[in-house]
């Protein structure tokens, strides 16, 4: 996620971390290069191929960035879900610790171990979003690993969390109404990785993202031939602004459909099961580690 200070007028126009242009320069030097093709070939050999004016890309254009900011709200709406649910994580998290200080003794055992696999349900969520190696501590994990690698390690990280919840009423250590409210807690954070698996499992409609990156790559390809009659010599500046809002768009579209990528502009899930451990460490009273930073304006 793009973290940066509020910008100047100067750096907000010439400010490159954080923007889309590195993403689709490639794309725009293609727009250029034929940008260049149709003026020369309008004015080496005095070619109009624009007659039929500047109206029909008008009406495309109108169309198009109708749809393009349709798609950016469904692809935002994603984001934004996401977001929402990795807060569930941390507030619940939160709440739990809470409780568990609350209803169990400082000394006892259980309270450190659930605190931890809680911690480790993050991590596992974590990783199973991005597809990469789990980074829990090897300690909040059951003793000696697991004797079968979980398909579904977050899942098996919240059953450990509700056998830890069921030995502790069986040892009459907690009340049925203590063991109603961890259960619930559990519940949330379940449905907060069902939303998550939701999101990173159902992409947008192909089709539908097809058709409007061919529609994009045609309108912007397509565009100097219309424009070099009227523009002459400025017809590739234009044109490359033009194709920069709508090729950013399409770009940008594809980098928020989803939320939980290594990208610039993917959730920092990094920074938030950091959140997570710090609450573990501050409930037990352990060293809490350094929230994470922002690394050239970009916090994963």
């Amino acid at each position: 996620m793009i973290v940066r200070p509020r910008l100047t007028l100067f750096t907000l126009l010439f400010a490159l971390r954080g923007s889309i242009l590195p993403v689709i320069a490639p794309r725009l030097a293609v727009i250029f290069l034929i940008s260049c093709v149709a003026l020369g070939l309008h004015q080496i050999w005095a070619l109009h191929i624009g007659v039929a004016g500047i109206a029909p890309f008008t009406l495309l254009g109108l169309g198009l960035s109708i749809f393009l900011g349709f798609r950016n709200n469904a692809c935002y709406a994603r984001w934004w879900e996401g977001r929402q649910q990795w807060g569930a994580v941390i507030s619940t998290s939160r709440t739990l610790l809470r409780d568990l200080n609350a209803l169990l003794e400082e000394d006892d055992p259980a309270r450190r171990r659930i605190a931890h696999r809680l911690g480790a349900f993050a991590h596992a969520l974590r990783a199973e979003l991005r597809g990469v190696e789990d980074a829990a501590p090897r300690d909040w994990l059951p003793a000696g690993g697991w004797a079968r690698p979980p398909r579904n390690r977050p899942a098996a990280v919240l059953a450990l969390l509700a056998q830890e919840f069921g030995a502790l009423r069986r040892a009459g250590m907690i009340s049925d109404i203590s063991y109603r409210l961890f259960a619930d807690h559990l519940a949330v954070l379940t449905t907060a990785q069902s939303a998550c698996e939701r999101l990173r499992s159902t992409p947008m409609p192909f089709a539908y993202s097809l058709m409007l990156h061919r529609t994009a790559w045609l309108f912007c390809a397509m565009l100097p031939f219309g424009l070099v009659d009227d523009l002459g010599l400025a017809t590739p500046v234009l044109t490359c602004i033009l194709a920069y809002a709508f090729l950013g768009l399409d770009a940008l579209g594809e980098e928020l459909e989803e939320p939980f990528a290594a990208s610039q502009n993917g959730l920092p899930l990094d920074a938030l099961v950091r959140v997570v451990e710090i609450s573990v460490a501050e409930a037990l009273g352990e060293p809490a580690p350094a929230p994470l930073q922002p690394k050239n304006f970009v916090l994963l």
